[in-house]
C-alpha cells in the first residue's frame, strides 16, 4: 500500500507540472517548491536547533499560531520553521514575523522527506489539525523525533477508519501525543488503540480571544459607520451576494453594510457592485471621499476583515451556500456580535456548536435572510441574547494552547 501511495505522489508531481501551465494557482504550488532545499541550506545551519510546524493552509496556520508563539517563548534559542502545503496559506503568510523560515512543504516522496528532515533537523514537530504525510511521518518515527498533532479532528470518513487504511493507521504511531478538539475525536483515535490523546480543545479560540487585546481601530471604517447599525458581510461568495444584494437594496437608510468578498478580482467586484442600487464605495476608491455618506462599503483588498468585525452590529459569514462551506465564524463571535450563515456548516464543529447554542442563525433563502436580519435589527432583547451567546462561546472554550504546553517538553 505504501508503494501505491508513493506511486500516486510521483504521478501527481508529474501531472501538477502539466496543469501548472494552465493554472496560476497550481503554478504557485509547483514553482514555490523549486527552491525549498536551497533556502533551507541557506537559512538553517547544521548547528542550529530547530522546531518545525506544518499547516495545510491559512486557516490551519492561524489555528496553530498561539502554539507557535508559546513555543517560541519557551525555546527562544531555537529557530522556528513553518511550512505550508497550499498557496492560499503560503502566499498570504510567507512574510510572517513569528517564523525564522517559511516554506512550501516539498511533496511527500521518500527522497524529499529524507532531504527535508536532514536539512531542517527539527527537535520538535507539530502538525496542525489534519496533515498526515506518510513518508514524513515514517522518517520522523525512524529519527525518534517528538511529533505532535495540534487541534486534531478525526472523522469516520478518514482513511484511518477504513478496512484498507492499515498503512495510515500505522503512520499514527509516529505521534508522541494527539491534542484533539473534541470527545468524539478522542474516542475514535482510542478505538484504534492509541491512548496518548487528550481533548485540549481548539487553539483558534485562543487565537481569536487574543484579537481583543490588540488595537482594532480603523478610522475609515469608523467614519463610514457614523454610529449607524452596520452589518459586516465577511468572505462572501457570489451565491451569498445574490441573496444579500436584494436585502441591501430594500434595507432602511439607517442600516449600513460592509462587504469583504472572498474573491477580490476586478470582475467579481464589478459584478457585486452592479447588483447593488444603494450608494456604494470601494476601499480602493475611498481617498478624498466622505465615507459617512455611503450605504455600502466594499473592501476590495485583503487583511482587514478581522478588525472590521469589531465595528459590526451583525455579521454574515459567507461560504455556506457552497463547498467546502462557511468561513471563519470565530472572529466575529469574539467581538460578541450575532452571526448569520448559509446551510453548509456541518463539517465545522465550532459552527455546529454555536448554531446549537443559538448564537449563530442558519438561513436557506432570501426570505429567511430578511426575517432574521430584520429581527436582529428591531428586537433589542433578541439581539442581546444572541450577542451574549457568541461572546460567552469564545470565553468558555479558550485554553487549548495551555493544555498543549503543559504536556510538550
Amino acid at each position: 500500500m505504501l508503494f501505491l501511495y508513493n506511486l500516486v505522489v510521483y504521478l501527481a508531481t508529474f501531472f501538477l507540472k502539466i496543469v501548472s501551465l494552465f493554472s496560476p494557482k497550481i503554478k504557485l504550488f509547483t514553482e514555490g517548491r523549486k527552491n525549498v532545499f536551497t533556502i533551507l541550506e541557506e537559512k538553517i545551519k547544521p548547528t542550529d536547533r530547530t522546531i518545525w510546524f506544518h499547516a495545510a493552509s491559512l486557516g490551519e496556520y492561524e489555528q496553530g499560531l498561539p502554539v507557535i508563539e508559546k513555543i517560541k517563548e519557551k525555546y527562544p534559542s531555537h529557530k522556528i520553521i513553518v511550512t505550508f502545503f497550499s498557496p492560499s496559506g503560503y502566499e498570504v503568510r510567507k512574510n510572517n514575523t513569528v517564523a525564522d523560515v517559511t516554506l512550501y512543504l516539498p511533496l511527500d516522496t521518500k527522497s524529499n522527506a529524507k532531504r527535508f528532515l536532514k536539512l531542517a533537523h527539527p527537535e520538535l514537530v507539530f502538525f496542525i489539525k489534519y496533515e498526515f504525510w506518510l513518508n514524513y511521518l515514517k522518517e520522523l518515527k525512524e529519527n525518534k523525533t517528538p511529533t505532535y498533532l495540534v487541534s486534531g479532528i478525526f472523522r469516520d470518513s478518514q482513511m484511518f477508519f477504513k478496512w484498507y487504511g492499515g498503512f495510515y493507521r500505522k503512520a499514527l504511531k509516529t505521534f508522541t501525543y494527539f491534542f484533539v478538539q473534541n470527545q468524539s475525536s478522542k474516542e475514535k483515535i482510542e478505538a484504534l488503540g492509541f491512548h496518548n490523546v487528550i481533548v485540549s480543545g481548539d487553539t483558534r479560540f485562543d487565537r481569536v480571544n487574543a484579537i481583543l487585546e490588540r488595537d482594532n481601530t480603523l478610522d475609515f471604517i469608523e467614519n463610514f459607520k457614523n454610529n449607524q447599525t452596520t452589518i459586516v458581510i465577511g468572505s462572501s461568495w457570489p451565491k451569498d451576494e445574490a441573496l444579500l444584494a436584494e436585502y441591501i437594496n430594500q434595507a432602511p437608510e439607517n442600516v449600513k453594510f460592509i462587504i469583504a468578498p472572498h474573491n477580490i478580482k476586478a470582475d467579481q467586484i464589478a459584478n457585486l457592485t452592479a447588483q447593488i442600487t444603494k450608494s456604494t464605495v470601494l476601499y480602493s476608491e475611498k481617498e478624498n471621499s466622505d465615507l459617512s455618506t455611503y450605504n455600502v462599503f466594499i473592501i476590495d483588498t485583503i487583511g482587514l476583515l478581522t478588525k472590521i468585525y469589531s465595528y459590526g452590529t451583525i455579521a454574515y459569514v459567507g461560504g455556506g451556500f457552497g463547498n467546502p462551506g462557511i468561513h471563519n465564524i470565530l472572529e466575529p463571535a469574539t467581538f460578541g456580535i450575532p452571526i448569520v450563515i448559509g446551510p453548509n456548516y456541518a463539517n465545522f464543529a465550532e459552527a455546529v456548536q454555536l448554531v446549537t447554542l443559538g448564537g449563530c442563525t442558519v438561513i436557506n433563502n432570501k426570505e429567511e435572510l430578511k426575517q432574521n436580519l430584520d429581527r436582529l435589527i428591531s428586537d433589542e432583547t433578541y439581539y442581546k441574547e444572541k450577542a451574549q451567546i457568541c461572546k460567552s462561546f469564545i470565553q468558555d472554550n479558550k485554553g487549548a494552547t495551555n493544555s498543549v504546553m503543559e504536556i510538550v517538553s
